[in-house]
Formats: C-alpha cells, sequence, structure tokens
C-alpha cells in the first residue's frame, strides 16, 4: 500500500469516525494544557487549544469536515457536561436562598455581557468585513 493511499484512508476515517474527532478536540485540549502548564500562563488551556485549532483552520492546514461529527456530538450533549453543577448546588444548601439569587444574578449579568460584547464585536467586525471587500468573501 502507498503512502497516498494509506493518507486516503486515514482522511476518509477521520471523516467519517465520530470517536477519533473527539479524540482530536481533546488532544487540543490537553495540549493547550500542557502549553499552560509548562510556560506557566495565565490563560485556560481550553483557550489555548482553541487558538491552535483556529490557526490550523485560518491556515487550511485542518479542514472543519474533519472535527465536524465529533464536535456537534459534543454540542449535542452539552448538558451532560452541566450535572456536576446541578449536584454541586444540591450538595451547597446555602444557595438556596438569598445567596443564590445574588449567584445566579451575577450569573446572569455576565451572560448578557458577554453576549452583548460578543454581538457588538462581531457587527464591527462584518461592519470592517464589508468595508474593505468582504462582498467578495461572502460569496464565496
Amino acid at each position: 500500500m502507498s503512502s497516498r493511499n494509506i493518507t486516503l484512508l486515514a482522511r476518509r476515517q477521520l471523516h467519517s469516525n465520530r470517536l477519533v474527532q473527539i479524540a482530536i478536540i481533546a488532544a487540543f485540549w490537553l495540549a493547550g494544557e500542557s502549553i499552560t502548564r509548562l510556560l506557566a500562563l495565565p490563560i485556560p488551556g481550553g483557550v489555548i487549544g482553541m487558538a491552535m485549532v483556529l490557526m490550523l483552520l485560518a491556515s487550511g492546514r485542518l479542514r472543519p469536515a474533519s472535527m465536524r461529527n465529533g464536535a456537534r456530538w459534543l454540542l449535542a450533549e452539552m448538558l451532560l457536561f452541566f450535572v456536576p453543577a446541578v449536584l454541586a448546588v444540591l450538595d451547597h444548601q446555602e444557595f438556596i436562598g438569598l445567596l443564590g439569587l445574588k449567584v445566579l444574578a451575577v450569573i446572569l449579568g455576565g451572560t448578557i455581557a458577554v453576549m452583548a460584547s460578543t454581538a457588538i464585536a462581531v457587527d464591527i467586525g462584518y461592519r470592517f468585513m464589508l468595508a474593505h471587500g468582504g462582498d467578495r468573501a461572502l460569496r464565496h
């Protein structure tokens, strides 16, 4: 079997196997965590891993299809990642009362602030793209 055939087989396997895609996403997260700990950076490893994925996607070395099914599954099952947080609230009865309402207000305020700043950033980026010849980018 030639190296070209092996490469094609590996790509085909990557595009169709959700478990492999999830493992690749986890590998990026683990690499980001390793970099964070090695360099003692004050940035979460997941953010560094996402930045690595973003750079590979932007450079064209990684295609969205190679991780699409794994990412969709992780997003679909995201509720499972929040179950431990709900159980922690049940263990701490003080969160069911005035303290809980204060924490909820902070969470809601933070969520609204993040959503608003993201919307503003996307709007500014979209206007910038349109002002600098973005019509061609939107058509392709």
